[in-house]
């Protein structure tokens, strides 16, 4: 016979297995069916604007890509949307602003999230291999247990979505989501970097730049700090 000791754990156990982790199933499934329902926006977002841009000029182009099951692509103009869904369920730091709402003060298990980050990278750092190439996070979506969000981003919409929604996503609030995005990319434009900070190349950069364009290129890399490193990345636009 089991011991009491042991009954106590596997009730324990059981307990957390019927609440913690059924909760985060539910957050991975609304992830996903959030993830999905953005696929749909991007892909009806591409259609509509490349036939209305082919009207203005065919050289701009704007299409959606699938990626894999949990990485999708729009690429508008010189820009590319890169949308990646993380295949964990994460909790905050006790010391998140979210802590202090009543929404997560009701249940705490609400504020556990699945995380859909959209990077901004050049169209061209894909087009010739610039693996070295930079992009940045502007912005990330967390997804609940009762598919409701909020958004976090430094784009001009993130006012509107910086607590969890009342309610579950809908396709209207992704529409407006996807609409900043796209304006926030392509108001983000390329800066020259600064002379010191390019006036030094190797023999085989310069060789590997021949045939694969490999010199690092980023919007913001004029605001890299003096040794090359990623962490003096201008705040603006690193999260």
């Amino acid at each position: 016979m089991d011991s009491e000791q042991e009954q106590k754990q596997k009730a324990t156990i059981l307990k957390l297995l019927s609440e913690k982790s059924v909760m985060k199933q539910d957050v991975y499934t609304n992830t996903i069916s959030v993830f999905n329902e953005l696929k749909d926006t991007l892909k009806e977002k591409a259609d509509d604007l490349a036939e209305s841009v082919a009207a203005i000029d065919k050289r701009v182009n704007i299409y959606y890509k699938d990626v894999s099951l949990q990485s999708m692509q729009l690429k508008v103009a010189g820009d590319i949307l890169d949308f990646q869904m993380h295949s964990n369920v994460f909790e905050f730091d006790r010391s998140h602003p979210m802590f202090k709402t009543s929404y997560i003060k009701s249940n705490e298990m609400n504020s556990f999230c699945g995380i859909i980050s959209v990077y901004n990278f050049l169209a061209d750092s894909y087009k010739y291999n610039r693996l070295n190439d930079l992009g940045y996070l502007v912005a990330r979506v967390f997804v609940n247990r009762e598919k409701k969000f909020f958004l976090e981003t430094r784009t001009q919409i993130g006012y509107k979505y910086n607590a969890f929604s009342a309610e579950p996503t809908s396709k209207e609030q992704l529409s407006d989501i996807v609409n900043e995005l796209i304006i926030y990319a392509i108001t983000f434009d390329l800066f020259t970097p600064p002379y010191d900070s390019v006036r030094q190349v190797s023999v085989l950069e310069i060789q590997e730049k021949s045939s694969s364009s490999a010199l690092r290129t980023g919007k913001r890399l004029g605001y890299m700090g003096s040794k090359g490193n990623g962490s003096s990345v201008d705040d603006e636009i690193n999260l």
